[in-house]
């Protein structure tokens, strides 16, 4: 489970012609804090890359934007693969199983209005 906010804008594509695939880089943080002693602990950011199949890509493809806070269920896909210079490289990407949209719905008059 996480809770965080899209990077950038999401990658949409089709891999059937009704079979959406969408990824999502999500960041998540941890507010810094003082320890005891003094000593100063900075905030921290990790990126996640989320992929969603299907109708959760569909609506990742209409409603999801840079800048949304989302919560993400899923669970953990470890892949490999050669970088441009053959170097074997391995990535960790969620699978999404469910998400919520947690950033506020803009009304149709403040859109109009922007």
């Amino acid at each position: 489970m996480l809770i965080g906010n899209v990077g950038q804008e999401p990658e949409i594509r089709y891999v059937d012609s009704d079979v959406a695939v969408a990824r999502i880089s999500l960041a998540t943080s941890e507010r810094g804090y003082t320890l005891q002693n003094g000593t100063q602990v900075p905030d921290r950011t990790d990126w996640h890359t989320v992929i969603l199949w299907r109708k959760l890509a569909k609506i990742v493809e209409e409603f999801v934007h840079k800048g949304d806070k989302l919560y993400i269920e899923g669970r953990l896909r470890y892949v490999s693969y050669n970088d441009k210079q053959g170097v074997k490289r391995m990535a960790t990407e969620i699978w999404a199983e469910n998400m919520e949209m947690l950033s506020p719905r803009k009304s149709t008059d403040e859109t109009q209005m922007n």
